[in-house]
């Protein structure tokens, strides 16, 4: 089944308030230094010199400045991928290419600070609006290139398009889910993206 479109995240106040992007930075920095958990609505309000009350007129609660700064983080990676999907070149290597870039910027969001990898983690584990979103695009992006394929002459047409957009999505997972990235090291991950990339490739050959 096709994954539910991108939401909006909640919030509150003008759209585009300088403070909202001051709470957010600030809330980047405090998640980087203290973790998620440990970083209280009070801490961000008193970095940046305004009152709790004064935050929560941008964002009904913590959880929703986290939801920001992963839809930020996250879609830095769908926008690398769209990218490549909007590319000339073969659907086939337009797939291979998602695959290892999938990978390389997951582990450099998740890897690159302890803390910030904790609240991907909690993002995962909570289904927060930030991941499902990002489910829906990985859904787009590998439908555009599946769809081009088949239309090129690459790839079969005979199985349903939403089973085989839902299935390599499916297979994707290990290769961006935080958790999932912490049981390999990035040697054994490249190793398995291109034995799964392939496998994928041969069963869409025609």
């Amino acid at each position: 089944m096709k994954p539910d479109i991108p939401v909006a995240l909640t919030q509150r106040g003008p759209a585009e308030h300088e403070r909202r992007e001051q709470i957010i930075d600030a809330a980047f920095e405090h998640f980087r230094l203290y973790g998620y958990a440990k970083t209280s609505v009070a801490d961000l309000a008193k970095s940046i010199g305004v009152s709790g009350a004064y935050i929560y007129k941008f964002f009904e609660s913590k959880q929703a400045i986290g939801e920001a700064i992963c839809s930020q983080r996250v879609g830095q990676i769908d926008e690398a991928l769209m990218l490549i999907a909007q590319t000339d070149q073969s659907a086939t290597l337009r797939l291979r290419s998602i695959f290892k870039t999938l990978l390389t910027r997951s582990l450099d969001l998740f890897f690159q600070d302890r803390k910030l990898h904790d609240l991907a983690a909690t993002a995962s584990a909570q289904q927060w609006k930030s991941t499902l979103n990002h489910r829906a695009m990985m859904y787009s992006i590998v439908e555009k290139v599946v769809t081009d394929g088949r239309e090129s002459g690459e790839f079969e047409r005979k199985t349903p398009l939403d089973e085989v957009c839902m299935a390599i999505t499916s297979v994707m997972t290990p290769f961006s889910h935080p958790l999932l990235l912490e049981q390999k090291t990035p040697e054994q991950l490249e190793e398995r993206v291109q034995a799964i990339t392939s496998l994928v490739l041969r069963s869409l050959a025609k």
